[in-house]
C-alpha cells in the first residue's frame, strides 16, 4: 500500500485529490495538511511514501516545507504540484529535493501514475520540464561552464556511462540493454552513483549532470523523464 500525505490550503481541492487516489486499490491518503507547517509536522507523524505539495500556501510555503521534508531523510518522496507554469517554481522545488513536479491541469491518470513512480524510488517530470530544465543548465557561461565537481571523480568508468544514461531519461532497462548488463546490476550502479554524488534521485542526476558538463545538450527525448 502506497501512503500519501495531501498538502494543499484548498479544502476542495485536498478533496478532489483523496477521491481520485482512493478509488485505486493500493494508494492510501494517510492525512492532509492546510499549509508547509503543518504538512512538515504530518510528515513526521504519518511516514508517508509520497507528499503530495502545493507550493503557495501560507505561512510555511511549499518549497521551504518540502525542503524540511527532504532533509529530514530519504523518505517521503515529494511530488509538486501547481496551478503555476513558472521555471522558478520548477527549479527551487529540484533544489528543494522534490522528485517530481506536476501542473494541477493534468489528468487523474497522470496523477495516479506520477505517485505510482515516486513510491518505487523514481522521478518525474514531463518531457517539456524536462526540456526547460537541459536548456537552463546548458546555457554558455551558465552553470554548465562549471568545472566537474570533485564527486565525479569518485565515479568508476562504468558508473560514469550509467550517470551518462540517466542524463538522457534512460530507463533502468534501456541502460540494461546499452550497456549489456542485468537490470538488477543496473540498479545497484544507479543506487552508487546517486550515493556518492549525494543525489537523492535520478532528477537530481539529470540536473547534476548537466550542471557539471557531463552531457551536452542533444535532441529532447520523448515520454517523461524517469
Amino acid at each position: 500500500m502506497i501512503r500519501i500525505l495531501l498538502a494543499d490550503d484548498h479544502h476542495l481541492v485536498r478533496t478532489g485529490f483523496r477521491v481520485i487516489l482512493e478509488t485505486e486499490d493500493d494508494l492510501e491518503v494517510v492525512g492532509e495538511a492546510a499549509d508547509g507547517l503543518q504538512a512538515v509536522a504530518l510528515a513526521a507523524q504519518t511516514a508517508p511514501d509520497v507528499v503530495l505539495m502545493d507550493v503557495e500556501m501560507p505561512g510555511l510555503d511549499g518549497l521551504e516545507a518540502t525542503r524540511r521534508i527532504t532533509a529530514a531523510g530519504e523518505r517521503p518522496a515529494v511530488l509538486i504540484l501547481t496551478t503555476f507554469d513558472r521555471d522558478d517554481y520548477l527549479f527551487s522545488a529540484l533544489e528543494a529535493g522534490a522528485s517530481g513536479f506536476l501542473l494541477k491541469n493534468g489528468t487523474p491518470e497522470a496523477l495516479i501514475d506520477a505517485v505510482r513512480v515516486l513510491a518505487r524510488g523514481d522521478a518525474l517530470l514531463a518531457p517539456e520540464l524536462t526540456r526547460r530544465v537541459i536548456a537552463t543548465f546548458a546555457r554558455p557561461g551558465g552553470a554548465a561552464a562549471r568545472a566537474r565537481g570533485e564527486r565525479l571523480a569518485e565515479l568508476t568508468p562504468r558508473e560514469h556511462e550509467v550517470l551518462v544514461a540517466l542524463a538522457g531519461g534512460a530507463t533502468n532497462a534501456e541502460i540494461a540493454a546499452a550497456l549489456q548488463l542485468g537490470e538488477a546490476t543496473v540498479k545497484t550502479h544507479v543506487s552508487r552513483v546517486l550515493t556518492k554524488l549525494s543525489l537523492r534521485d535520478r532528477t537530481q542526476a539529470v540536473v547534476f549532470a548537466y550542471q557539471h558538463g557531463v552531457v551536452t545538450p542533444g535532441p529532447p527525448r520523448e515520454g517523461p523523464g524517469r
